[in-house]
């Protein structure tokens, strides 16, 4: 592939967050019928750089911090045992009604009764990120990053993030750091703020080495007008991203990988899934096949941190495509939203369909 990383970066990948918590009901249990849950620190960015991370490679979360909150120490904590180092202010809570840290609230559903997420994000400190709060010089320039991600979740935050998240793009390629743009479409962060955030996101693509999203991610953040998607035909949902690549590829001709995955839910436990790579060697294909669920939130974090795993180790762009698809396999087999690797052979494995006990 065409793409260059930087020569001994200390941080692999980094990524401005919003750092939260996310709880979710035992044994597969609805939230408004539990009255135990597991406790975990999250956030979109975080999870994608997780693959890497627990691979060896030193990662780096770009965020803030409620000053003195258990909250805060808890998610440090959590970072420092996932091998991902962090930076960024400390903030006054303000009182009751301040500054405090997301709480994600989810199930992981069952059968027919599908997952659900609520996000309580009221007061939250990531949303006052900015490119300020960090030292970029000796972050990108004396340190070095070889990719830096960024999410349209974080980007589409408020003004002070979608600032934040332009400025350190434009900083990434001043320092050689590749960029990695995985588009996130949210409805509700965009309400209001449709030309702005457009004009946003077209920057930030026009400037990413790598670029992640759905047809309607390519649509709506980014205005394509394509082609219907396919529904549940796979011949044709494989054609109408191929059809609508071909656009992007067109007007953000910078980008080198373009990547999707494919999914359907057939129940919460079971998934078709699959992906889709176009990079300078062509397009490789990873036909949707049956896998179990245990929790399907961050899937898709799994896959982009595995393809961007997969770009950081010299991978070809098919291998890259197979070590993504099986790192999301192994995030939807977990009741953490996040793949944890022990090595590269359990992702092989998982590709290769080898399930067989290890000795």
């Amino acid at each position: 592939m065409e793409l260059t990383i930087r020569q001994n970066p200390r941080y692999a990948v980094a990524c401005p967050t919003s750092m939260g918590v996310r709880i979710t009901p035992e044994n597969r249990m609805a939230v408004q019928n539990s009255n135990r849950f597991l406790l975990q620190a999250t956030s979109a960015e975080t999870n994608v750089l997780n693959v890497a991370s627990s691979l060896g490679c030193e990662c780096l979360a770009l965020t803030k911090f409620v000053k003195g909150s258990p909250v805060a120490a808890f998610i440090k904590s959590q970072l420092r045992a996932r091998n991902i180092a962090y930076a960024g202010a400390e903030v006054e809570q303000g009182g009751p009604w301040g500054y405090r840290h997301q709480f994600n609230i989810a199930d992981s559903g069952f059968g027919l009764r599908a997952p659900r997420v609520w996000n309580d994000r009221a007061g939250e400190v990531g949303r006052t990120l900015q490119a300020s709060d960090f030292d970029i010089e000796r972050i990108f320039g004396k340190e070095g990053v070889g990719v830096l991600h960024l999410s349209g979740l974080i980007a589409a935050m408020s003004e002070d993030t979608t600032k934040c998240c332009l400025e350190l793009a434009r900083a990434a390629k001043r320092y050689g750091t590749l960029v990695s743009f995985d588009l996130n479409y949210r409805a509700t962060f965009w309400k209001g703020r449709e030309q702005e955030l457009s004009a946003a996101f077209h920057e930030i693509a026009s400037l990413a080495d790598v670029l992640v999203g759905n047809e309607e991610d390519f649509q709506l953040c980014l205005g394509f007008q394509g082609p219907e998607a396919g529904g549940k035909d796979l011949a044709a949902k494989i054609q109408s991203f191929q059809a609508m690549i071909g656009q992007v590829k067109e007007r953000y001709p910078n980008a080198t990988l373009f990547g999707t995955t494919l999914r359907q839910v057939l129940s919460a436990n079971e998934h078709l899934w699959g992906g889709l790579l176009l990079s300078p060697e062509g397009w490789a294909i990873e036909e949707p096949r049956p896998i179990p669920v245990l929790d399907r939130i961050g899937g898709g974090d799994g896959f982009t941190g595995g393809l961007l795993y997969g770009l950081l180790k010299g991978f070809s762009a098919e291998d890259c495509l197979h070590f993504g698809w099986a790192s999301g396999v192994l995030a939807a087999s977990s009741l953490n939203d996040y793949a944890e690797p022990a090595d590269e052979k359990q992702i092989w494995d998982i590709y290769a369909g080898n399930a067989r006990v290890q000795r």
